[in-house]
């Protein structure tokens, strides 16, 4: 990136500071504050993320896919719902690298800012609001609720998935549609900077409604959590009852401390950030600092996409069993398994044939 004056003199970005001005014929021009100069660490992150995630999510849906059983369980509809948001957000992370490098083209980097980066983050929602179902649906499972037997139908889960996408649709998609600033083509795009007084006013009102759905689901997730752990220290009398409330304490409190690890830094580091954007904050060393931040806290909760295929192995009886078709050892262990059912038979037979001869 370059900047011209009136007699065509140019000087690289790199020898400015990210907050330097420029005098030019007696005027003063401010450059533009740029936060994204720092992307490599990052982009190797991503690049991680896309290489393992891809993979466990394809063998989910090959699994899934397999299986060719209808999900008549509330606990498969959720999964299937969160392996297509997860299958989403991995489709948007190549767009992302790229722009992040800096040497993809200008349409594709105004393309990721205005329409994969709004997938992404549809995505992102969508993970956190079933994962959410998925830790509540476990433990009103594993309780054996009977007031709450609707909530465990698949009809009802598939309903409830269909709220969530339309909801989320709703509130992003308008992004992608309102109008944008033309600008001049630039190595680092933020794009914020795209955005009109219009856009940029909806897409505040979006961070804050999905910060919204994101604390009514972690509200959930706790409730259930703090439910799962009152249950088994009422339990500590009887043992036969303490053996299973133990398994549900520590099957959803595992679930809920990672979602909380993966989603929670991120939200605290996005509201300010989300007032940089809107210069409410314009100081440019604190503008950089809390993108820094979000975007640190962002791959974390872009990590969960390689973790959710070994949800879906243990909570899936189809699914994992399919998978286990797969593995090596889990043939031959079948196949052994034959082999001492055949052995059984033919030493049955062969004591019987022995019998009749006495």
């Amino acid at each position: 990136m370059s900047f011209y004056n009136d007699s065509g003199w140019t000087r690289p970005a790199a020898e400015l500071s990210p907050s330097a001005t420029l005098t030019t014929a007696g005027h003063s021009v401010k450059q533009q504050c740029i936060v994204n100069d720092q992307m490599g660490p990052f982009i190797v992150l991503y690049i991680l993320i896309l290489t393992v995630g891809l993979p466990g999510n394809l063998l989910s849906v090959w699994g899934f896919i397999q299986s060719r059983r209808p999900k008549k369980q509330s606990t498969s509809v959720y999964l299937v719902n969160l392996l297509m948001a997860d299958i989403l957000l991995l489709l948007t992370l190549p767009f992302k690298i790229l722009k992040d490098l800096g040497k993809a083209p200008w349409k594709l980097m105004v393309f990721h800012c205005q329409g994969s980066a709004v997938v992404m983050y549809i995505s992102l929602y969508a993970s956190i609001a079933f994962l959410a179902f998925i830790i509540v649906d476990r433990y009103l499972k594993d309780c054996h609720t009977a007031q709450f037997l609707q909530l465990h139908e698949a009809s009802f889960a598939w309903l409830l998935s269909m709220v969530v996408w339309m909801l989320l649709l709703l509130i992003m998609v308008p992004n992608m549609a309102l109008p944008t600033e033309n600008l001049t083509e630039s190595k680092y795009l933020r794009c914020s900077s795209l955005k009109k007084e219009l856009s940029l006013h909806w897409h505040t009102m979006t961070v804050f409604l999905n910060m919204v759905l994101f604390l009514n689901a972690s509200a959930v997730v706790l409730i259930s959590s703090g439910l799962a752990l009152k249950r088994f220290m009422r339990s500590r009398s009887d043992p036969k009852l303490r053996m299973d409330a133990r398994r549900v304490v520590l099957s959803v409190t595992a679930m809920a401390l990672a979602y909380m690890l993966s989603f929670v830094p991120y939200h605290v580091a996005r509201t300010p950030y989300t007032l940089a954007q809107t210069k409410v904050i314009k100081d440019c060393l604190t503008e950089r600092q809390l993108f820094l931040a979000k975007e640190s806290t962002l791959f974390l909760s872009l990590l969960h996409v390689c973790l959710d295929p070994l949800l879906f192995f243990q909570l899936d009886a189809p699914f994992r069993e399919t998978v286990r078709k797969l593995l090596p050892c889990s043939k031959n262990q079948s196949v052994h398994a034959k082999e001492q059912v055949v052995q059984e038979v033919m030493l049955q037979e062969a004591h019987a044939e022995q019998d009749a001869a006495v």
